[in-house]
Parts: structure tokens; sequence; C-alpha cells
């Protein structure tokens, strides 16, 4: 454990090749005329009862035709199949406003869409707009997609009387899921439903129509977008869903989903570019706010990274995680900012994901100033090994770990790189920081500054170089190991704080991991306190006081 500081400049310049600021986007603004065109006026009734489809889709054709404005939701209860929203329309939800989409699903028909990266046949989304400019949706309603007519749900996430009203409910039960149709459960025995690829066309798919669930709002090849005040909620699938589409401001919105609601993402913003998300909080049953651009061959022939985005002053209560890119992100993803905002109580908070298959390089993502309580699994994870399971599995069911073993690179192959996290927070989480990149294309330049974490295990880094961990405090309850670096070259630790008489400070593994050091953090006054394990040598560790 020689010092030396020829390998620490080394990585140090290394770190700061793949470095560089984030550009701040350049989003434009919708503007509307003032005229009204409230759906009172074209028939719409406030009961409860009447299906208000044709009533309003015809406020929002004319108020398109005659050049644009505002299409007025008045205070109550409206119920209503898709609508379809056109350039130059606010949809404008007044205060206690409820749109509330119907039960009956065979008022939505089945329509080419994409789903998880994939051109897929989907039943229509309750909103929806394709190459519509200057759009919105805004107020101080409640959009709500009657989610629960189409999930299905296992019974081990509902109380014994949710299960018991479920199922009088009607549908179907197997093996402790409950479908809400026949229709709905031969979906989900179907291999890839729903794909349009290999000459599949809509009417293959018609019998298996219930299972083919709907985002609530679809907004397709559109600019100029704006989404503020209103509550978005019970969705079928993913709730906000922007595909290609740019300029979009999101802004002082909710979004809510039962915690168990399988696919209920918050927002998925997928191949678009010039977003704001700000000022707005999500209750979600899967990943809060999350960028994604396509999966595998087909998004990677799209080419459309997501890009030029801020994302700030926003909370996330219960999400699979807080801010998430991936693990559909084989156009890529960068130039990314996320700030100032809050994560109680999701599985992971800041949660990078993708696999082998995908490609794609997601790059520059700056992320300063995150506060988190009561995270489940990790704070801060990087995966390149995700197998589509709920990052927090119920009792009885394990994580697999990966087989190790090279494969060639090529155009599948994932890169993760060029990430700059500093000034977090957490208190209570599983595990502190978790990296883990594949033997053939670790992941590389991630800088950690200022990091203050307490958690029950500390740091896992295996398959990454040039990672730098500055100023970081971690409090492990477990006092086994603080740091745990496989095969993983280029590792700093400068200024790193944590329990007093851990069990190790730090424990290597592996052969190829080299040039790991240690700057002025605890004194590894002795062997005990550095393990070395795996084919890795006392030579991988460096020791600065």
């Amino acid at each position: 454990m020689k010092k030396t500081f020829s390998y620490l400049v080394i990585a140090i310049l290394n770190l700061h090749a793949f470095g560089q600021s984030f550009k701040v986007p350049q989003v434009k603004t919708v503007a509307f005329k003032k005229d009204s065109f409230n759906i009172i006026s074209y028939g719409a009734k406030a009961d409860g009862i009447a299906l208000n489809t044709v009533f309003i889709n015809k406020a929002i054709d004319e108020c398109n035709k005659k050049g644009g404005g505002v299409v007025v939701i008045p205070t109550g209860l409206w119920i209503t199949g898709p609508l379809v929203l056109k350039s130059n329309v606010n949809l404008h939800l007044q205060r206690n406003a409820v749109l509330q989409f119907t039960t009956d699903l065979a008022q939505y028909k089945l329509v080419e869409s994409n789903w998880e990266g994939y051109p897929s046949a989907r039943n229509q989304s309750p909103i929806s707009a394709t190459n519509a400019t200057n759009i919105a949706i805004t107020g101080y309603g409640i959009i709500d997609g009657n989610g629960d007519a189409w999930r299905m749900v296992k019974k081990d996430k509902l109380t014994s009387t949710q299960w018991k009203n479920k199922l009088a409910s009607g549908g179907v039960e197997e093996k402790g899921t409950w479908y809400p149709s026949q229709s709905s459960l031969k979906g989900s025995k179907t291999e890839n439903p729903g794909v349009l690829l290999n000459g599949k066309i809509l009417n293959d798919y018609q019998e298996i129509k219930d299972f083919l669930r709907p985002n609530l709002v679809v907004l397709t090849l559109c600019d100029r977008v704006l989404l503020e005040g209103v509550t978005f909620q019970n969705s079928a699938a993913w709730c906000l869903h922007p595909l290609m589409s740019t300029n979009l401001i999101v802004r002082n919105i909710s979004v809510k989903n039962p915690w168990y609601a399988q696919n209920g993402d918050g927002i998925d913003v997928e191949s678009c570019s010039n977003i704001i998300i700000e000022n707005s909080v999500f209750d979600v049953g899967d990943d809060g706010i999350c960028i994604k651009s396509g999966r595998d061959a087909e998004g990677r022939k799209r080419a459309m990274p997501t890009k030029d985005i801020i994302v700030r002053n926003c909370t996330v209560y219960h999400a699979h995680g807080g801010f998430v890119i991936g693990s559909e992100m084989s156009g890529g993803a960068n130039n990314i900012s996320v700030s100032n905002c809050s994560f109680i109580g999701t599985d992971i908070g800041l949660r990078f994901k993708t696999t082998r298959g995908r490609g794609g390089i997601v790059e520059n993502i700056f992320v300063d100033g995150i506060t988190m309580k009561d995270i489940a699994g990790e704070a801060i994870l990087f995966d390149m090994y995700y197998a589509a399971k709920d990052p927090i599995p119920l009792a009885g069911e394990q994580r697999t770990a990966p087989v190790v073993e090279f494969k060639p690179v090529n155009e599948t192959t994932p890169q993760f790189r060029n990430f700059f996290i500093k000034n977090i927070v957490c208190t209570g989480a599983d595990k502190a920081i978790f990296i883990r990149g594949l033997p053939e294309m670790n992941i590389h330049a991630i800088s950690l500054d200022n990091v203050i974490i307490s958690s029950d295990k500390g740091i896992d880094i295996s398959e990454a170089f040039d990672v730098t961990l500055k100023n970081v405090k971690v409090y492990p309850t477990n006092k086994s190991a603080i740091v745990d670096v496989l095969n993983s070259y280029n590792i700093i630790f400068n200024k790193l704080s944590t329990v007093e008489n851990p069990q190790s400070f730090i424990r290597i593994g592996g052969d190829r991991s080299k040039n790991i050091q240690w700057i002025k953090s605890p004194a590894i006054s002795s062997d005990e306190k550095a393990v070395f394990e795996f084919g890795a040598t006392q030579k991988a560790l460096i020791i600065h006081p």
C-alpha cells in the first residue's frame, strides 16, 4: 500500500476528460386566444351518468377550427370516453371539476401506439394528441383514468377486505391474481402482447384487448405543451407519456396512483427534448419521474435521445424510483439537470438502470440538492443488470445475482458515463450507494460530492472506473464493510467519513481491481481494516493519509 499520486493524477484527468457543463435549454412556451368554449354549450351534463365524449370532443374540434382558445370543463363530475386534443387548444378544468373516464372498456378502441419502446396495439388513451402544436391541460380540477377497471392486481398487495371486494366486483382470479376479464387474463399469458412487429396487426390482438391498458395522457410528436395545476390520477398504466415531443412544461401538477398499480408510473418522458418539470408532486405505483428513449433495436432505429431537460423543486412519495433513467434508453439520454427535489418513502432514490441488448448512451447528467427519507432500497443506484422486477420484492422473493462474463461490445451494449451528483442528504436507506456495470462496458466518469447517507449497508462498486467520491459521509448500521469494490479501477475516496470501528473500511475483490485511492479518509492502520479477496492484492489499494 505504497503512497503515490501518479495514478491519482491520471484518474482525475480521465474523469475531467468526460466532463462538461449543463447547457440550459430554451423552452418555448404556449399562448392561446382568450375565446372560451364551455362544454355545457355543446350538450355536456355533469350528472355523473351521462357519457360526454361526443360533446367534449366537439368543443375541442370547434375551438381548433376557430383558431384556438380555452375549452372549459366547469365544476362538476363529467363522465367521458377518450378525448383528442388539437392544436391551439387549452383544456381547462375549473376548481372542483372532475373529468372521470368511463369504465366501459368498449369505448376505447384499439389503436397503433407505443409501449415500453415498441410499436404496439393499445387501447386508445383517455387523453391523446398527435402532431399537435400549442396545446395545454390546465386548471385546478382532477383527471381520473379509472385505472382499477383495467389493472390486474396480486392478492398479497391488498388487504383481506380489499381482496374480498375485488373478487365481488367481477372479473377473474387465477393463482392469487385478479384480472378484470377473461380477455385480460388471456393477454397475461400471451408472448409479447400487443407488439406490432413481424407482421402483426391490430386485429391480431382483439381477443386480448382488455389487457392492453392505455396510458392516461399520451402526447406524440407534439410541440409547445403545457401541463399545469391539474391532478392526474388513477391511470390504467403510465400516467403521463410525452413521446417524441418538444418544448414541454410540466408545472404545479399532482400525479397520484395506488401504490400497487402495476406499471403505474408518474411521468415517462420518452425521446423528447426541451423539457421543464417543476414544482410538482408524484405519489405512484411505479417510477415517479422517468426518462426513456425507446427499447433495443427499435429504440436505436428511432435514434431520438431524450435531452435538454430540467427537473426541479419536485416531491416524490411512493414510487419505485424518485428520479429514474431507463431501462428503455436505447436512443440515449443527455444534458439533464435534476435539482432541489425530495424523495420520501420511494423504493430507490436516484435510479439509473439498463441491461445488455439496450444499447444507447446515457451521459452528462447533473444532480444537485436532493433530500431523501425512508428509502426502502438504495439511495443512489446505477445498475446495468436490470431484470424488470420490482426493486423491493415482496417477502420470499430474492434478487438474482448476475453471472459475470464478458460479452462482445457492439451497438447493443449500453453505456453510463459522465454523471455529476452533489449535495445529497438521505436518512434511512437499505444501501447508500450501488454502482454495477458490465465487465465489457464499465460504468465510468461518475462524481459524487458532498453526500450524506444514513443506511443499513454502505457502498458497493463493481465493474466501474473513474469514480470519485469526495466529502461523502456514509453511516451504515451494518459495520461488516463500509465499502466493497469489485473489479474496478481509478476509484477515489477523498475525505470519506463513516462510523467508528467497522470490521473493515474497504473490501477489494477481483484481479482487475487496481488504483483504489484512499485519501484523507479514516486511517487504515492495519491490514485487518482492508480486506483483499477473489484475486485482488494489496497493490490495488493506495493510501494517502
